[in-house]
């Protein structure tokens, strides 16, 4: 389990959360248009999962907004942002918004949040994800992990970007 905090109240995830060095472990996710995103979608490229417990909070939805922004200018490179929400949720958040640099993907119905550790436990956001950054090179390995310390705070978007580098 690793350990977060929601309101200043420490949380803990399901699990251990991927660690720099390890594989990405391979996902399977629900896009905005019902249709099966999966990692193998991602071959060959760099990948930033960037996930988090709602679209429907402004910390969450500043997040996908941050990382449509830099999307726009990385190369040879994925950005998945994943929450639970539901599939319908995010493609009208994403149609609102004239997001379309990321892919938005739903793991209301995968194994995602069991794999990856980040089913959040204990807090009023149970059952959601923790909100967290990971970085992967085009052969699948991690370059960086951010499991945000307090829910209600944005991720480190610099040092995501910087291990793209």
């Amino acid at each position: 389990m690793a350990t977060t905090h929601f309101e200043g109240t420490e949380t803990t995830t399901s699990g251990d959360i991927p660690a720099v060095g390890d594989k990405l472990p391979d996902f399977s996710l629900v896009g905005t248009d019902m249709g099966e995103v999966t990692s193998a979608d991602f071959a060959g490229k760099r990948i930033v999962l960037n996930i988090f417990p709602s679209v429907d909070t402004g910390i969450c939805a500043a997040s996908v907004r941050h990382f449509n922004e830099a999307a726009a200018d990385l190369d040879n490179t994925a950005v998945v942002c994943v929450s639970r929400d539901l599939p319908f949720a995010l493609g009208r958040f994403c149609g609102a918004e004239g997001i379309d640099n990321v892919t938005t993907a739903s793991a209301f119905r995968s194994s995602f949040g069991e794999d990856f550790g980040l089913i959040l436990e204990g807090s009023p956001l149970k059952g959601l994800l923790a909100r967290t950054v990971i970085v992967a090179d085009e052969t699948g390995t991690i370059t960086h992990v951010q499991l945000v310390d307090e829910i209600k705070t944005e991720p480190d978007y610099d040092s995501a970007l910087s291990a793209l580098k």
